[in-house]
């Protein structure tokens, strides 16, 4: 069950803080009256209505069944969710990288200027403001996540709008000081500012303990400790002692936050700017484990004779192949669970971290080429393999294990619903029903004119939470509820 309160801002505006002195060692916080300037830096403000935080619950793990209660001031289209984030701007001066999780799953495929209809603003994309370093509101669009990375790009209106310039890919050295910045709350607005939003840049000191470097010799990754670190400090960024950015926080464990470097800040930028879309994550669709994690027996199980399993452990290198998903790229190339693969595109596989890392790099819809082991083959074979996609994984889910949909699945006709108890019923105007929190374009619900917001009542006379379907039903009738207003919309439903 899900409780949800009422939360909104109004406006925001950001100060920054004079410089401070050079960061000392060991890591500690630092005073939050004193951050280095840093106008490569800004701050993003994402809001949330409620029809999309419900839509973020049903794909998080949280796994949230149905609404029980609801603050009464609460509205559906309202903001009720706010994030404020560090975004990052690039050396143009006007595209901006940001750690967005949450914005990706608003967007409907294919873009919105695609679509003939808008359903209010629900199609519109995020609700993002950007504040510069001064400040000033900078109009900016949403273009995209580029999966492999997580993060979100943006662009400015105008170009050069930020003074950028300070991202350096200069060589990393274990034990450099660094600090991470993130927007914070300022405990005691401006009276000019009341009833907003007032934030400005933190910082925390941290130094580097761990560099991880890619096969391709880039660093992969780095990681920082620093005391007093939070959930706020990922999608901040990282600058060394010379205010120039090094990368950007993606992941946190206890005093340690993982930064994704700069080189692959830029990648995701262009694979992004390029596209003028998200970038979804390569993918083969195999599962597998590295050879020299294995034992000779473990390739016999899998139809390889002891000799050659033996010659292939002593190797260390390669991935062997446990099973392949039907109708994948591995699948359409004629790879099959037992294959070993030696090389991608004549590079050694050494492990996990190799071959995801030239997957990545080779990115989706392009062509690799394997060389490949096989148990009654004598000699290994090269395969060509064309990659697709997919998005973030943190994403996918399953609406058709719902307690209400028992033999009848309302996302396979493109609509995504969430169940509501009686007392929240009630307060859209109804007793029972499912409240629609998206409708997938170009779907005959689409075209039937389902919107988010609608409370649906009634399939074909009966309850929505327990209606299923038959294979003789031909169409539709949905009994909707809409601003406390009852109407009826017919569509043929999509067969399975």
């Amino acid at each position: 069950m899900l409780s949800v309160l009422l939360c909104c801002s109004v406006a925001v505006a950001q100060t920054t803080p004079a410089l401070p002195k050079k960061p000392a060692a060991p890591p500690k916080a630092t005073s939050r009256d004193k951050v280095p300037v840093a106008p490569q830096v800004v701050t993003i403000v994402h809001r949330l209505n409620g029809l999309k935080m419900f839509r973020l619950l049903l794909r998080s793990q949280q796994q949230v069944w149905a609404i029980d209660s609801l603050d009464s001031a609460f509205n559906l289209k309202d903001d009720v969710h706010t994030n404020v984030i560090a975004g990052l701007a690039m050396d143009d001066g006007e595209t901006i990288a940001a750690w967005l999780p949450e914005a990706d799953v608003e967007l409907p495929r294919p873009p919105v200027a695609a679509f003939p209809r808008s359903g209010g603003n629900f199609f519109n994309g995020p609700d993002l403001t950007v504040i510069g370093p001064d400040g000033k509101r900078l109009p900016a669009k949403y273009i995209g996540l580029d999966a492999v990375t997580g993060l979100s790009i943006l662009k400015l209106a105008n170009k050069q709008a930020v003074s950028a310039g300070a991202i350096k890919n200069k060589p990393l050295k274990t034990g450099e000081a660094v600090l991470l910045l993130a927007p914070e709350p300022v405990t005691k607005p401006r009276p000019a500012f009341n009833n907003s939003l007032r934030v400005r840049m933190g910082a925390t000191e941290g130094q580097i303990q761990h560099i991880v470097t890619a096969p391709s010799g880039d660093v992969a990754r780095f990681k920082v400790t620093a005391a007093g670190l939070t959930q706020e400090n990922i999608g901040g960024v990282a600058i060394n002692e010379a205010g120039e950015t090094i990368g950007i926080v993606d992941g946190l464990e206890g005093t340690e936050a993982s930064i994704l470097p700069t080189a692959l800040i830029r990648r995701a930028a262009e694979r992004v700017s390029k596209q003028q879309a998200s970038v979804p994550r390569p993918w083969l669709g195999v599962k597998g484990e590295a050879v020299a994690a294995l034992k000779p027996n473990q390739f016999v199980n899998h139809g390889w004779a002891m000799e050659r399993a033996s010659a292939l452990a002593e190797n260390h290198r390669g991935i062997l192949l446990t099973s392949i998903a039907p109708d994948s790229p591995a699948a359409k190339a004629a790879l099959r669970a037992g294959d070993v693969i030696l090389k991608i595109d004549n590079k050694d596989i050494l492990n996990e971290q190799d071959f995801t890392w030239w997957l990545e790099q080779a990115g989706p819809s392009s062509s690799v080429e394997f060389t490949v082991a096989r148990p009654d083959w004598p000699a290994e074979q090269e395969f060509n393999v064309k990659l697709s996609g997919m998005l973030d994984p943190a994403f996918s889910f399953n609406l058709r294990r719902r307690p209400w949909a028992k033999g009848f699945s309302l996302i396979d006709q493109g609509i995504e619903t969430v169940a509501l108890k009686r007392p929240v019923a009630m307060q859209l105007g109804t007793t029972t029903g499912l409240l629609v929190v998206y409708v997938e374009p170009f779907t005959a619900a689409f075209d039937a004119g389902v919107q988010p917001g609608d409370v649906i009542q009634l399939i074909d006379g009966k309850p929505a939470v327990s209606f299923k379907l038959t294979p003789q039903v031909t169409s539709l009738t949905f009994d909707i509820v809409r601003n406390k207003e009852k109407i009826v919309v017919k569509l043929a439903p999509k067969k399975n």
